[in-house]
């Protein structure tokens, strides 16, 4: 049984699973069977990965996330880490997700899902090809800051000054690759979002290099 050939670090459902398995008179009983030796790994009811062990390489954990909660794309602290706009080792896979908020645990690691506006939903969400192998949906960077911010529910700020001290001594964004971004994205998350539109006004601001 060619398994890690077959599906390598591609999530696996229980039905995709099964039909693999179908030379065996219970699938199911196999599917105990690999997980019970750490063939494979549940990460959640019903979806499956190969053991990273097996397959000699490290599994994605941006894919998984994407698969355990559909409708979802990574975002938050996670796709900031992954673009190297702040230095924190971030542990918890944070992605935006039309659904409720919800919250997975697992061997692989822990993944947090956070509910944003279905019609803000589809703003730089774009997808990250991977050796031409996989791909997994992630923010852009601009939307990955702006998903950030209008979910922070402690969060006030009034002024450029303090946005400023929040983006770059609170996040510790570096602000090389900070000045990369383009504003024009953030323009389109205040324009289909009704939260914190003060705070994104700011951050297009500092980007614009305007003062008030």
């Amino acid at each position: 049984m060619d398994l890690i050939g077959d599906f390598g670090v591609i999530p696996l459902n229980y039905d995709s699973l099964s039909s693999f398995l179908g030379n065996y008179k219970s699938s199911k009983d196999k599917i105990v069977s690999l997980e019970q030796k750490g063939d494979i790994i549940r990460v959640k009811k019903g979806l499956y990965v190969v053991n990273p062990i097996l397959l000699n390489k490290p599994l994605c954990k941006e894919l998984i996330a994407n698969h355990i909660y559909q409708q979802s794309y990574v975002s938050f602290e996670t796709a900031l880490g992954y673009y190297g706009l702040i230095p924190e080792r971030v542990y918890t896979i944070k992605s935006a997700s039309i659904k409720r908020t919800k919250s997975f645990s697992n061997k692989i690691g822990n993944f947090e899902y956070i509910q944003i506006s279905q019609e803000y939903f589809p703003i730089g969400v774009r997808s990250e090809i991977i050796n031409n192998n996989y791909a997994f949906l992630i923010a852009c960077p601009e939307k990955a800051l702006c998903d950030l911010i209008i979910t922070s529910k402690t969060l006030r700020i009034q002024s450029i000054k303090s946005m400023q001290e929040y983006l770059f001594k609170d996040l510790r964004i570096d602000s090389d690759e900070f000045n990369k971004l383009k504003p024009e994205i953030i323009k389109e998350c205040i324009e289909m979002t009704i939260k914190k539109r003060k705070e994104l006004e700011l951050v297009y601001k500092i980007l614009r290099d305007e003062s008030i």
